[in-house]
C-alpha cells in the first residue's frame, strides 16, 4: 500500500512543497476554470455532453465535470470506473453511462450487475459482439430476464484505434446485423479523435473535428427507416483538442439528430494540449512534485526521484522530454528509468564551448523539491494513489483519493 494513503489528510494546511515526492499535485482554480471554460462552449452551442472519467478518477472532479447534474451522462472505459460512478447516481446526479471500450464478452456478467445501479450503453464494433449479446440474452431468459442493451457504433475516423471506417462494408453490415438483433438496439454513432493529439494548430484541430462530424453522420446514413426506437439518434463526437474547437462547426450541426460532446482531459491539460495551440502552460491544472536526489557536474544533470511509473514515457509535438520543470523552461526530464528521472537540457551533447548554457550546480541542488508538467496527464495521474489538491497559494486544501484498477 502507498503510505500516502495513511498519511494524506496530514497534509492539508500545509504548503504543497512540504509534500512527499513524487506526489499528483492539482490547482483547484484552474482545474474549475478548465471546466467553466468547456461548459460554457457546450452551453453556447446548444450540445449534449458527455464527460469521459479517464483522466482524474474521481467522484470529486466527476461531480465537476457533470456540473452537478446539469449533464448526466459519462464515459467509463473500466469497469471500475463505473463502480466509482454508482454513488453519483444515488446523489441524482447521474443517470447513465457508456462503457467505453468496444465490448468484450468477460466483462458482460459484471456489467449485468451494474445495470441494476446505473444504465449502460455499450460499445459495438464488430458483428461477434452482437452474436455474444444474443447468446447471452438467450441464457439469461432461460433464468427469467432478458434486455436489449443500446449501442453505440463506433466510427474510425483516422485513429485507428477501434472502430470501423464510414465507407467500410464491414460498418455497413454491422449496422445491418444490430438493426436485425432482438439483442441490440441502436443509440447512435460515436467516433473518438485520439490523433488529434498530434495536431499543431487550430486550423488543423478544427479539420479533425470536421472529419469526426462527418464520419457519424455519413455512419447514420446506413440505418433503415424502420427503427426500433423513437428517440432521435445521437451522434457523439470529440476529444480534448477537438472540444476546445468544436465552436469550428457550429453551422453544420444536424437538425435531424442530437449531437454529443465528449472530452476527458480537459479539465487537466498537459504538454500535449499546450503543443496543439488551444490551450497555454497556466492552463495545466496537474503538476508531479519530485525531490533532486543528485546533481552531476561533468554531464550537467542531475537526478530525480520521479521516473516512468510517476510520470509516464509518453512526449509530445512540442516540447521534448518526459517532462518540463515549472519554474525553469529549459530543464526537461530527458531520461527514465523505472523510478528515476535525468533533468537536463535539449541538446546538451551538442554544446559548443563558450556555450552560456545554464549550470546544473546554479539550478538545482540535493534535496530541492521542483514541480514538473507532464506530457500526458491521463497516464501520469493513474500511477498515483492520491490527488493533492492546493488553493491559489499552492497550500494543499484537499485530497482525492482515485479509482484504480480494471
Amino acid at each position: 500500500m502507498d503510505i500516502s494513503l495513511a498519511t494524506h489528510r496530514s497534509y492539508i494546511g500545509k504548503p504543497a512543497l512540504d509534500l512527499p515526492t513524487p506526489s499528483l499535485v492539482i490547482s483547484r482554480s484552474t482545474l474549475e476554470r478548465n471546466i467553466k471554460k468547456l461548459h460554457d462552449d457546450v452551453e453556447n452551442l446548444g450540445l449534449m455532453f458527455r464527460p469521459h472519467v479517464k483522466t482524474l478518477k474521481s467522484a470529486e472532479v466527476t461531480r465537476m465535470m457533470l456540473a452537478g447534474g446539469r449533464y448526466r451522462k459519462a464515459i467509463a472505459s473500466t469497469l471500475r470506473e463505473i463502480e466509482g460512478l454508482v454513488p453519483l447516481v444515488k446523489e441524482r446526479i447521474l443517470d447513465e453511462c457508456l462503457y467505453g471500450l468496444p465490448l468484450r464478452p468477460g466483462a458482460l456478467p459484471r456489467l449485468v450487475e451494474l445495470s441494476d445501479s446505473i444504465k449502460i450503453v455499450l460499445m459495438v464494433d464488430n458483428e461477434q459482439q452482437i452474436e455474444h449479446l444474443e447468446t447471452f440474452a438467450s441464457s439469461s431468459s432461460s433464468h427469467g430476464s432478458t434486455r436489449a442493451w443500446d449501442i453505440f457504433i463506433k466510427v474510425d475516423v483516422g485513429s485507428h484505434r477501434a472502430g470501423l471506417e464510414p465507407a467500410s462494408s464491414a460498418l455497413k453490415q454491422l449496422v445491418q446485423r444490430a438493426e436485425a438483433s432482438d439483442a441490440v438496439s441502436i443509440y447512435g454513432f460515436y467516433c473518438h479523435s485520439g490523433h488529434s493529439y498530434a495536431c499543431c494548430d487550430e486550423e488543423s484541430v478544427a479539420s479533425v473535428l470536421n472529419t469526426e462530424l462527418d464520419g457519424v453522420l455519413s455512419a447514420s446514413k446506413l440505418m433503415s427507416n424502420n427503427k426500433k426506437s423513437d428517440r432521435p439518434l445521437v451522434l457523439s463526437i470529440g476529444s480534448t483538442p477537438t472540444a476546445h474547437s468544436i465552436r469550428a462547426i457550429k453551422d453544420k450541426f444536424p437538425e435531424n439528430v442530437e449531437l454529443e460532446l465528449h472530452a476527458g482531459n480537459f479539465p487537466a491539460n498537459d504538454l500535449q494540449q499546450v503543443s496543439t495551440g488551444l490551450v497555454e502552460i497556466p492552463d495545466q491544472a496537474l503538476r508531479v512534485l519530485t525531490e533532486v536526489c543528485s546533481v552531476y557536474k561533468e554531464r550537467n544533470q542531475a537526478l530525480v526521484n520521479a521516473g516512468v511509473i510517476a510520470l509516464s514515457k509518453e512526449t509530445s509535438a512540442r516540447f521534448p522530454g518526459f517532462g518540463r520543470v515549472t519554474t525553469s523552461p529549459d530543464w526537461h526530464v530527458i531520461k527514465l528509468s523505472q523510478e528515476h528521472g535525468i533533468l537536463g537540457l535539449v541538446g546538451e551533447d551538442e554544446k559548443q564551448q563558450g556555450d552560456s548554457r545554464p549550470s546544473v550546480e546554479e539550478g538545482f541542488c540535493v534535496g530541492q523539491k521542483v514541480f514538473l508538467y507532464c506530457q500526458h496527464a491521463c497516464i501520469t495521474a493513474a500511477a498515483h494513489y492520491v490527488y493533492y489538491v492546493v488553493d491559489e497559494n499552492d497550500v494543499v486544501c484537499d485530497t482525492w483519493i482515485p479509482w484504480k484498477g480494471w
